[in-house]
């Protein structure tokens, strides 16, 4: 049996009510895995005055059931909907053919709050695997649905849930409005931190979690920012003449390396740092050099270049050398991103004049395709390594898709009427 409690588990769940809504996504499955893994998500019980606040129990089954990998039962079809341990009868659970059970409770507290209480069981081991409480303000109970659909998902699986995470992306209107938005794991709650009539690209998370840096047309030039998403406090980074693109941050958060244009317009790999300001130069070739991404220890970059007659990926050591190439599959290879793991990159290819998703293992070389797209771009994995988000086209506008690792579980989240490029996965929030 295993039971945990927490109180401070609220500051995953802060509001960032300074941002402006904005156009929500929608999920839509289009594949699963084989056998997904059935477990009923019984309505929470309610005690307190009233109707019940929020029906945390379908953020969870909407959070299980949206990555393919689980499969619930429609409520009509329970035979009972227990909400405490001494309830639960396991036989109808097995006879409905439900591996797993989760029932909760939602409790009035004094001062507006409330008390969640949940459970876990096996129905084949006929025990119960997990129990946990937490106390939440009204306007957190989705979050608490996130929270909880991790815990279940790690629990199962074994591998650390990405529901409370967010995402980020851009999205443009025909009126050229083009907005940096960040929203919950499934698209929920869209907030609109910048918005600009001139384009905005690249936008990369910190390491923390707690800004966005960013690339904007600005004055007549590019310039790169970062926003904190929680302040709203905005600081240049670079405005140099040129071109100023790419940020992706240490994972440390002490440097940024960028892509910038010197005075005879050749475009090279740069570290600025964060600390002292200091720019050094990392490669220096008449070839275009960018999209750099860093290993997990900081030491290593991995960017994009055409200096052997088209886009491939190479390695470079952060403090400059020569660069080893990486990818020989394919004429096109481009935007690479590091597995949370570090043993693999995540690439545009050119799959027989497709630009598709690859898997670049660093250790065998080996390139695998996972998506199915004409013109995806922009790979991002989520921070459990289990899932890529990227962009693809839906007709004449840019969507945001997932795909599973494995490439067995795809998902389109849609947004009617947006344009919507570039999405990013941020780190897991902090441990409560």
């Amino acid at each position: 049996m295993y039971r945990a409690s927490c109180k401070g588990v609220l500051a995953l769940f802060l509001a960032l009510t300074a941002w402006t809504a904005s156009a929500q996504l929608e999920i839509v499955i289009d594949s699963f895995v084989v056998d997904p893994l059935p477990v009923a998500i019984v309505p929470f019980g309610w005690e307190g005055p009233g109707p019940r606040p929020y029906d945390v129990a379908q953020v969870i089954d909407d959070d299980l059931t949206g990555t393919g990998r689980f499969r619930s039962i429609a409520r009509a079809d329970m035979l009972e909907q227990p909400t405490a341990g001494h309830e639960v009868d396991l036989a109808d659970w097995r006879a409905l053919q439900m591996d797993f059970v989760v029932i909760g409770k939602i409790s009035a507290l004094p001062g507006d709050n409330y008390r969640v209480s949940f459970q876990t069981f096996d129905t084949v081991r006929q025990e119960q695997i997990l129990a946990f409480d937490l106390t939440s303000p009204p306007s957190r109970l989705r979050g608490v649905g996130h929270y909880i659909a991790d815990l279940v998902y790690q629990k199962l699986l074994g591998i650390r849930g990405v529901f409370s995470t967010r995402i980020a992306y851009i999205t443009s209107t025909e009126n050229r409005t083009f907005e940096l938005i960040v929203a919950d794991a499934d698209g929920e709650n869209p907030r609109v931190i910048v918005r600009s009539a001139e384009p905005i690209m690249s936008p990369a998370w910190s390491p923390d979690g707690q800004e966005l840096a960013y690339v904007v047309f600005e004055d007549g030039g590019s310039a790169i920012y970062t926003k904190n998403i929680y302040s709203g406090q905005r600081r240049r980074l670079s405005a140099r003449a040129g071109v100023n693109g790419a940020p992706a941050w240490s994972p440390d958060g002490r440097r940024m390396a960028l892509t910038l244009s010197d005075r005879v317009g050749n475009l090279d790999i740069y570290i600025h740092d964060l600390m002292t300001g200091k720019l050094t130069r990392v490669t220096k070739h008449s070839a275009i050099d960018t999209e750099p991404a860093w290993s997990r220890n900081g030491e290593m970059l991995y960017f994009n270049s055409d200096r052997s007659g088209g886009p491939q990926i190479y390695e470079v050591a952060a403090k400059g050398g020569k660069p080893v190439r990486l990818t020989f599959e394919g004429n096109y290879n481009a935007r690479p991103r590091l597995s949370p793991d570090g043993r693999t990159l995540a690439v545009v290819h050119n799959d027989q004049g497709n630009y598709r998703i690859g898997l670049l293992d660093l250790m065998t070389g080996g390139l695998r395709v996972v998506s199915d797209g004409r013109l995806d771009e922009s790979p991002s994995f989520a921070p459990n390594g289990q899932i890529l988000i990227y962009a693809g086209t839906r007709g004449r506008l840019g969507s945001l898709e997932t795909v599973s690792t494995d490439g067995l579980v795809k998902q389109q989240l849609s947004s009617t009427g947006l344009d919507v490029r570039e999405p990013v996965w941020s780190p897991f929030p902090s441990d409560p």
